[in-house]
């Protein structure tokens, strides 16, 4: 394949030095006659491009220049061109987030990695949720809960004891984040054809804000999330460090520290 790649890049020294190899190894093109878009940085920084470029239907390839870069791969000056011509792509689509606030706003988002509902102030949050017109709990009081997709399931799902969803799973994780009343409640996996709707029991008293990703809403009343299969991202991943396989790494790692 001749490979004609729109770069996306933040500007930290990593990403412009991959970026000065990058433009003696590939043909560096304008957005329209391209057909792969390359995305150099971290995690935030490729779902900020997911988000900004996928209307264009082209696959996206990140090279990891920031931290962990769960979303990206790791650049390898000597094989990057066999990395990307034998690469993996994985589609996934995104969660819908469609928020009223207490002032009636209405405000929509889409979220890669997941929608989360966080406490505003120094009062705990109050919430009833509920999946497909059903309770799952109706009244939570905690710092809040989120709602992930299998390819966020890794990140602040699991920093919140969520568990880890495979890719090809079809669900969604529901994780209380510092739930204090039930205490005991640890969350519960969902269908992703579900429709989660969040309702914020004390708007005046307890706010919330509702996140997709990194967008936030602030004084949130009803919050409804779904996922959107008229979108989708198109993820290439080098054959050797697929999106699966990260998540299988991290799944053995959870396991091994619970026992």
């Amino acid at each position: 394949m001749n490979y004609k790649a729109y770069l996306v890049f933040d500007k930290t020294k990593s990403s412009l030095k991959i970026k000065s190899l990058l433009d003696k190894k590939i043909q560096i093109t304008s957005l329209k006659k391209s057909n792969l878009i390359i995305v150099l940085g971290g995690d935030g920084f490729m779902l900020q491009a997911l988000k900004k470029f996928f209307s264009f239907g082209k696959p996206f390839y990140g090279i990891n220049s920031g931290h962990y870069g769960f979303l990206m791969n790791k650049f390898s000056n000597k094989n990057f061109i066999k990395n990307l011509k034998y690469s993996n792509n994985i589609r996934i689509h995104p969660l819908q987030m469609t928020v009223k606030t207490k002032y009636n706003q209405i405000k929509k988002a889409i979220a890669i990695n997941e929608v989360s509902i966080l406490r505003q102030s120094k009062q705990a949050s109050s919430i009833n949720i509920e999946a497909n017109k059903k309770n799952i709990i109706k009244k939570l009081i905690s710092d809040g809960v989120l709602v992930s997709t299998p390819a966020g399931s890794t990140a602040y799902n699991l920093s919140a004891h969520g568990p880890i969803l495979n890719l090809d799973s079809n669900k969604l994780a529901l994780t209380p984040i510092s739930a204090f009343r039930p205490r005991r409640w640890k969350g519960t996996i969902i269908s992703d054809k579900s429709t989660v709707t969040i309702k914020n029991l004390d708007p005046n008293k307890r706010p919330i804000s509702a996140v997709a990703d990194n967008f936030e809403v602030r004084n949130a009343k009803n919050i409804i999330i779904k996922v959107n299969k008229k979108i989708s991202f198109n993820l290439l991943y080098d054959k050797n460090n697929s999106l699966h396989k990260k998540i299988k790494i991290e799944q053995t790692r959870k396991e091994t520290n619970n026992k």
